[in-house]
């Protein structure tokens, strides 16, 4: 039965009690929850700290990613680096842990950017507090980017904080068909070093169309820059189509079992891309922040096909859902010896997963 703290200094003893303690925040990213006692965090939950003016929040582990939007948004603000699963459940803790931002991590950076302080329970059970509450800050070690993406391996994140913008009043959305995966790899690099400065700037292999997204304070603006990109390409304008974003944002396009994050470049999504393509129709794929991450959605049969093909390409997968029994990690994974380090002298008893 799962252990459910409503503070920090319960966090901290329930990591003194048991020999192997995991975190569990909304469990929209099953893959990542480790073994040992499950530390259930939703009771370690709310806003503690947001300071409108000085544009940082900070909340406790366990708070809604959708809790924490909604009150943002009756200020004027957001979370730019787009966090994923909102209304599934995921909690901040969850989110940080995992890594994992969303479309919008295109323009503004991911949630290491945005993470400016952090409390967490160590393996010795001891409460560390890292940065601060506000955006200059430069005490100590920067350990909250570490955080970012640790699945609980370095210790049980408890209080975190973070910078938030002003929430853009006007949103047009653009999809551009192309002939083509070389043709739309040709064009996400284009618009990438293009002084439009899209928000977001997806790919969708199977149906070969891009998605752009321009945020602003006035419609006129972006109006005239969608017909810019328009004049470049064959597009058509979307006028405040969340609900894409939305799809993209919940990953509700994925169908399958599994779901992969996998790192790329952009010189290399043509060669992802024609790979699914000849996998007939068993793997789903989207690319994201303009080149730099594929999702992979796909069945038990296409596992160790999937398994493979990243192999040899010596690409990385970390599996978010679906069931593994040999751990969250597809491909080859490369070696971090830093993270060695700060695992070491984090948790010496090896209560938290390994990384």
């Amino acid at each position: 039965m799962a252990v459910s703290p409503v503070s920090a200094e319960e966090v901290a003893e329930a990591v003194k009690s048991h020999p192997r303690v995991c975190a569990v925040g909304g469990r929209t990213k099953s893959a990542l929850v480790g073994r040992g006692e499950e530390l259930e965090l939703s009771q370690l939950s709310g806003i503690t700290a947001y300071e409108a003016s000085d544009y940082t929040v900070t909340v406790k582990a366990g708070t809604p990613v959708e809790e924490v939007a909604q009150v943002l948004a009756k200020k004027g603000q957001y979370m730019p680096f787009d966090p994923l699963f909102p209304q599934a459940g995921a909690t901040l803790g969850g989110t940080v842990a995992s890594g994992a931002s969303g479309p919008g991590r295109f323009r503004y950076g991911g949630l290491r950017d945005f993470l400016i302080g952090v409390q967490f329970v160590d393996g010795k059970g001891e409460l560390v507090r890292s940065g601060g509450r506000v955006v200059k800050n430069a005490a100590g070690f920067d350990l909250p980017k570490f955080m970012v993406g640790s699945m609980g391996r370095f210790g049980i994140m408890t209080e975190l904080t973070f910078k938030v913008f002003p929430q853009p009043s006007e949103s047009i959305s653009l999809k551009i068909m192309c002939p083509d995966h070389e043709a739309a790899v040709k064009r996400l690099r284009e618009i990438s070093l293009s002084r439009w400065e899209a928000d977001t700037l997806d790919y969708d292999p199977g149906e070969k169309v891009i998605w752009l997204r321009f945020d602003g304070p006035e419609q006129q603006a972006i109006s005239q820059i969608c017909e810019e990109v328009k004049g470049c390409w064959p597009g058509e304008v979307m006028p405040a189509d969340e609900m894409e974003w939305s799809v993209r944002r919940e990953v509700s396009w994925a169908e399958g079992m599994f779901l992969v994050k996998v790192p790329v470049s952009l010189a290399r999504v043509i060669l992802l891309a024609e790979w699914v393509d000849d996998c007939g129709g068993m793997v789903e794929c989207r690319v994201s922040s303009g080149g730099n991450v594929a999702w992979l959605s796909f069945g038990e049969k296409a596992l160790v096909a999937v398994e493979e093909f990243l192999r040899e390409q010596a690409m990385t997968g970390l599996i978010l859902r679906g069931e593994r029994p040999d751990g969250p990690w597809l491909g080859q994974r490369k070696v971090d010896i830093v993270s060695g380090l700060v695992k070491e002298a984090l948790d010496p008893d090896g209560r938290f997963p390994e990384i």
